[in-house]
């Protein structure tokens, strides 16, 4: 109501409002000179003259075109250096052979055992023999080519076809520690079959055991170049079939063209039998058997095994990078 004496605006009895003439009311704006009244649009008065307050301005709705954030990305681990993950990859593979591979073990030993049987009564068994010595160091690396070459170029291609090169991909170790572990691990594997076929082959053609202690040399050297050859055949065969073929045929090749003697062999033979890394080992350890070893042909027959391992190796590696990166 207005006072028609004093022509003042009077607030209404709750207090909402404001004289007109009289100081502002807590929360009007004086800048714009609006009074701010109850429920009355900005600057519009009801009917006592009183200004209403504004409303208040809705808050803007969040924008639909703002993206959620990006998750952060995770941190991989360090790539652990090439010797400490070339140990933990040959212990985990020695581990896996031995449950694994054992039973096999003891079948290319026992038919290493039964070709010197069978070789005792074709080859002349006069001690220190060239046949003799063939037969001996034909089947000890036999048991060599039997697990480097053709166990491991099965379980390279049973790896690859089952995926399990996928988690290997997926560690931080270096491709060379994979190859080189599990090449390393199945021809240490060999050590206890090799030393009794070369015992009991001595002493069944009645040879010398003083220079065995050349298997410390033999079977690492020519491990290593079987186990290199075998992995690639194993990565590179389209199908693990194939790669247990080619597995079987190489190590047909260590029987027939290491255990027979060189002399006896026709000229394309022998030249297939100068391819085969295993070879040498057999030459090698065959030497020692003489009377007065040939000690520098014995190191240059070594020397061409760790030729022959090493870009073997190489090779398998790069094998082991093709074919992690096509599954």
């Amino acid at each position: 109501m207005t006072d028609g004496h004093l022509g003042l605006a009077q607030a209404p009895p709750d207090g909402s409002g404001a004289a007109g003439t009289g100081p502002a009311a807590p929360g009007s704006d004086p800048a714009d000179g609006t009074a701010r009244g109850t429920g009355m649009p900005n600057g519009a008065a009801d009917g006592t003259g009183s200004a209403r307050p504004a409303a208040p301005a809705a808050s803007p709705a969040p924008s639909a075109a703002v993206a959620a954030p990006a998750p952060a990305a995770v941190a991989l681990a360090p790539r652990v250096p090439l010797f400490p993950a070339l140990a933990a990859v040959y212990r985990a593979q020695l581990s896996r052979a031995k449950v694994a591979r054992l039973p096999l073990l003891f079948v290319a030993t026992f038919q290493s055992i039964g070709i010197m049987v069978l070789m005792r009564g074709v080859v002349d068994a006069e001690a220190r023999s060239s046949e003799a010595h063939a037969v001996v160091a034909g089947s000890t690396v036999l048991i060599v080519a039997f697990v480097a070459l053709n166990l491991l170029a099965q379980y390279f291609g049973q790896l690859r076809a089952t995926g399990g090169l996928d988690h290997y991909a997926t560690l931080p170790v270096p491709p060379a520690a994979v190859v080189l572990g599990a090449a390393g691990a199945y021809a240490s594997f060999t050590v206890p079959g090799t030393v009794v076929t070369a015992v009991t082959g001595s002493l069944l053609f009645d040879l010398p055991l003083t220079h065995l202690w050349i298997l410390v040399a033999v079977v690492p050297l020519s491990g290593a170049a079987l186990a290199g050859l075998g992995a690639v055949l194993g990565l590179l065969a389209p199908r693990p079939e194939l790669a247990t073929l080619c597995g079987q045929l190489g190590m047909s090749a260590a029987l027939l063209l290491g255990v027979l003697p060189a002399e006896r062999m026709p000229g394309p033979v022998s030249f297939a039998r100068d391819l085969l890394p295993s070879t040498y080992g057999v030459e090698a350890l065959m030497e020692t058997f003489a009377p007065s070893p040939d000690w520098a042909a014995v190191l240059a027959d070594l020397g061409v095994c760790a030729g022959v391992g090493v870009p073997a190796l190489a090779a398998a590696t790069w094998a082991y990078r093709r074919a992690a990166l096509r599954s």
